[in-house]
């Protein structure tokens, strides 16, 4: 009779076991499901045939004379005539300040167009409205900027070149090795980037936080603010001031066959930041930090906006130099659920991470939902998948605002080199929840898993340096 009672009891262990399994399965394949529902209904620009091409209005392909007023004229007609089509013919060309785009207007640059924008910052005088990492402000304008624009594209095989370096915008940074000397300003003084945090923590008037010439905040490549059906398609980035493409409080968002590359500080690649209906596809990213950074408000800016990061859908992309590969943080204070990334290709010794979460309990926010499948991993430096609760940890000391990581669903995930596979780090009282591996292979790991506060890891045919690993163990 024991006998039997013991065998009835793992039977019954073993089909809640298989139950479960199923469940979460079947849970799964229902949200990449919905997955691909969200990218059939993601609006994309449609425009009239009108064509207005920019030397028509006075636009001089010498590399030299200014074109940004003829586009910006060219871009206001095609607008105010019901929209269509602004090319950038073949040929070089220089942009002495921003280009505005507006709704209806597909600025459209021609295979070898190039276009170099000016690197004085008093060419992006007057402030526009923007979020500089995740707070609200009046800041020089990005180079391309829209401001509540409906039914907008930048497309084609051309080049965007910031020029950025260490002779300009770089060395605001700060730091030595990307020219900052002593006796330079930089945002880091007092009156720039502290100031701009400590606005925001005071809940001052956004219509209060002018800054601009004279506090050294660099302003990003691409902005698109409160947008909505926006297509960015084949184009190249070069050398941005900072981060290359922004779109914020955007909706139906489209972004395919676009390439980012440069090593200067904070040159994040595509960081979409509170943005509803999002696509990211068959881009290629090269950067001084991560390669696609999902963003949704910085402290009290995210909480007051209280507008999350969701539904974004990011597929075939290839990951290159970069912190991180496809990362959530750090400013999330706003939240994001809803997270699919596929068949992506990251590899570099100078990439740190290939997934990455990040916040603390002073910016907060609740993450959820994050779904990773089909990821090939050649190297990183450091781990394979890193979720921290104590990102900048001179600042996670003060915070009360206890951030909430769950439900992150990683499957066939293979990598070949790195430091740890796995580095997840919660806190006492706030544990990071429900993180399930499945079909992983994790190779050439070079020292332990850090387990640290971790709550309901499950592993299901999951291999490190060959060996299955059933359990982990903080």
């Amino acid at each position: 009779m024991k006998y039997l009672r013991v065998s009835f009891i793992s039977s019954v262990l073993f089909f809640l076991f298989i139950g479960c399994q199923s469940s979460q399965e079947t849970f799964v394949a229902g949200k990449w499901a919905e997955a691909y529902k969200i990218l059939d209904q993601i609006k994309v620009p449609d425009f009239q045939p009108n064509i207005y091409n920019i030397t028509e209005f006075g636009a001089v392909a010498d590399g030299k004379s200014d074109v940004s007023r003829s586009i910006n004229r060219a871009i206001e007609t095609c607008n105010m005539n019901g929209g269509g089509k602004v090319i950038v013919p073949q040929g070089e060309y220089f942009a002495k300040g921003p280009i505005v785009l507006l709704s209806n207007v597909n600025l459209h640059l021609e295979d070898s167009a190039c276009i170099r924008f000016s690197t004085d910052p008093k060419d992006y005088l007057p402030v526009v409205k923007t979020r500089w990492e995740g707070v609200e402000c009046y800041n020089y304008s990005p180079l391309v900027y829209a401001y509540r624009a409906r039914n907008i594209a930048v497309t084609g095989n051309g080049i965007l070149d910031g020029q950025a370096s260490d002779e300009n915008w770089w060395k605001w940074k700060g730091r030595k090795q990307y020219g900052w000397e002593e006796g330079l300003a930089s945002q880091s003084d007092s009156s720039s980037r502290p100031r701009l945090m400590k606005l925001n923590e005071e809940n001052v008037a956004v219509e209060e936080r002018v800054f601009g010439d004279g506090f050294y905040l660099r302003p990003n490549f691409l902005q698109f603010y409160e947008c909505e059906v926006v297509l960015l398609d084949g184009i190249t980035f070069l050398d941005s001031p900072m981060w290359f493409v922004h779109p914020v409080l955007c909706e139906d968002l489209t972004i395919r066959k676009i390439t980012t590359k440069s090593n200067g500080p904070n040159t994040d690649g595509c960081n979409p930041e509170s943005c509803r209906n999002v696509s990211i596809n068959d881009c290629y990213f090269d950067n001084g930090d991560d390669c696609i950074a999902i963003k949704s408000g910085r402290n009290n800016d995210g909480r007051r906006i209280a507008r999350a990061s969701e539904n974004i859908i990011i597929q075939n992309c290839q990951m290159k130099d970069g912190h991180g590969g496809v990362v959530i943080g750090s400013e999330i204070s706003g939240g994001c659920n809803n997270v699919f990334v596929e068949d992506c290709t990251m590899d570099s010794p100078s990439l740190d991470r290939a997934i990455r979460i990040k916040t603390n309990s002073f910016r907060g926010g609740r993450v959820e939902n994050i779904f990773v499948r089909n990821v090939n991993v050649g190297q990183v430096a450091e781990a394979v998948v890193k979720i921290n609760m104590l990102y900048d940890s001179k600042e996670a000391i003060k915070g009360s605002f206890r951030p909430v990581i769950q439900n992150i669903y990683i499957e066939n995930l293979k990598s070949l080199k790195s430091r740890h596979a796995l580095y997840l780090d919660g806190l006492k009282d706030t544990s990071i929840k429900n993180i399930y591996l499945s079909d992983c292979t994790f190779n050439g790991v070079e020292k332990d898993n850090i387990l640290n506060y971790t709550e309901n890891i499950v592993l299901d045919q999951v291999r490190i340096n060959g060996d299955f690993v059933e359990s982990l163990q903080q």
